[in-house]
């Protein structure tokens, strides 16, 4: 989200998720990544309970969010936040169960919120307080892979499950990116080639099994999409599943039109390398809203 945020025109504050899937929350503070003083917060969503039957302990899911959100007790504390309750962290956490029953589902918070608001991986992609990315090529020492995997590690250990990210164990994972936490889904493209080469992350990055950008953005003026041929053919012949959502308050805002031309040639070209690729644009006959931003994650 790159705009100054507006009244909601339906949101309204909202309490704790409830019911099983909400004792079914885990909040994890300060696990470490890749490095001891690299810490992202974590909100896990175990399977259980109402699918048990579908549960399988090596699929896994890990969402992105975007600007505002975050958990629900430090959006209750801000004026300019608690308008979006209904898309925090643990409520957002409720919505992915459903939609990937059975997995595991893991919210990564920002390590940074600019002024309580502007969402900022800076442990993922070198950011600015703002949380525009400067994307990086593949790094045998640190980069969003190598942080992701030892988040994942370490928070598998803290939460009491076993560990799944090895050889043969059948792990899978999909990522999920929501507007400003797109740039991490983006950053992984910059290194996956490198990643996918690299004995050490291999597996890992092997492990990926799809990829959804949702409504992607963020105040850069450039590379809300990728659009690197080399890149996408990289990430087309991987065989990852791609998956675009996208609402026109990203992709036809005139005043941002880089965002639209980004993700028109981000299909085009990996529809010419053969990707597996589903694209959607929601609520194409609404006018844009920050409101059906937000939807999206409800909707794809």
């Amino acid at each position: 989200m790159t705009t100054a945020m507006a009244p909601a025109s339906s949101s309204r504050p909202v309490g704790l998720p409830k019911g099983p899937s909400a004792q079914r929350l885990h909040k994890l503070l300060g696990v470490p990544g890749c490095e001891a003083n690299m810490l992202n917060d974590l909100l896990l969503l175990r399977p259980g309970d109402d699918n048990d039957s579908q549960a399988d302990s090596s699929k896994h899911v890990v969402f992105f969010h975007g600007d505002i959100q975050n958990f629900q007790e430090e959006m209750s504390s801000h004026p300019e936040c608690v308008q979006w309750l209904a898309w925090s962290l643990e409520q957002v956490g409720v919505t992915l169960g459903r939609r990937f029953p059975g997995q595991h589902v893991w919210l990564v918070r920002a390590s940074r919120m600019h002024l309580h608001k502007f969402s900022s991986y800076s442990n993922f992609v070198d950011s600015n307080m703002f949380g525009a990315p400067a994307h990086a090529p593949y790094s045998p020492r640190r980069g969003a892979l190598r942080h992701l995997r030892s988040l994942l590690i370490h928070g598998m250990e803290r939460a009491g499950l076993p560990d799944v990210i090895q050889p043969s164990s059948g792990f899978s994972l999909t990522l999920v990116g929501f507007s400003k936490g797109c740039v991490v889904l983006n950053q992984v493209l910059h290194e996956l080639g490198g990643a996918l080469a690299d004995p050490r992350l291999s597996d890992f990055a092997g492990s990926l099994s799809d990829m959804f950008w949702l409504d992607g953005g963020h105040p850069g003026g450039s590379q809300t999409w990728v659009t690197d041929r080399k890149l996408l053919s990289g990430l087309a012949a991987s065989g990852i599943g791609v998956h675009a959502h996208v609402t026109p308050y990203e992709v036809r805002d005139p005043a941002r039109a880089w965002v639209g031309r980004e993700h028109a040639c981000f299909l085009k070209t990996l529809e010419e390398f053969g990707a597996r690729l589903y694209d959607k644009v929601h609520f194409v006959d609404q006018p844009p809203s920050i409101e059906n931003h937000f939807r999206v994650i409800q909707e794809f």
